[in-house]
């Protein structure tokens, strides 16, 4: 009787750590989505479709590519896949732009109220480069069945952008979708 008392405890913990994992995640996401500064990137077109999880649009964004200019020591860049924090500015025409760039762990710039810093990865090798490809973990975003190649095939004709919600350490989560003014999708929290 109490071997099966273990057995059904045991069973009831794992379950309680998994569902407490997943709980984590998601709320770790939600976070951003709803206490993380927003920025309005400019999306440059690049495919959809994933057979699981079905329609997507994969993007640029302007801050994708920088130039090495942006960093304080162009000549001693990160490597392939380090992480670097990539500080925004808001543009005239309210689309947030990069106007520095620093590996992870180097001293951040002083007195740049106004800013936000984005987290991401240097996609290749930089090294002999005039510019510097990154990566944000935002590069994909999923849409109803059906209407991701319509968009796909508009985004080289109209300006689309996206609602980019930052945490203070980079993290960064899509938060909507905008045809011009018109926004198109929001993502939920949960």
């Amino acid at each position: 009787m109490t071997s099966g008392f273990r057995v059904v405890g045991a069973a009831l913990l794992v379950a309680a750590l998994q569902i407490g994992f997943l709980l984590a995640l998601v709320e770790g996401r939600a976070s951003i989505l709803r206490d993380g500064r927003e920025v309005l990137l400019n999306v440059e077109p690049v495919d959809p479709r994933d057979l699981l999880r079905g329609d997507y649009v994969r993007l640029g964004y302007s801050i994708s590519t920088l130039d090495r200019s942006l960093f304080a020591d162009p000549d001693a860049l990160p490597a392939q896949d380090a992480r670097i924090l990539v500080r925004l500015a808001p543009g005239q025409d309210g689309l947030w732009q990069a106007v520095g760039a620093r590996p992870d762990g180097a001293p951040a710039a002083v007195g740049d109220a106004g800013t936000v810093e984005i987290a991401g990865r240097i996609d290749g090798d930089p090294a002999g480069a005039r510019t510097v490809r990154v990566t944000y973990g935002i590069e994909r975003f999923y849409l109803p069945e059906g209407q991701g190649k319509p968009i796909e095939r508009d985004l080289s004709v109209r300006p689309f952008r996206m609602l980019v919600a930052v945490a203070e350490d980079g993290q960064a989560q899509i938060k909507a979708f905008f045809d011009g003014q018109q926004r198109l999708f929001e993502e939920a929290p949960y």
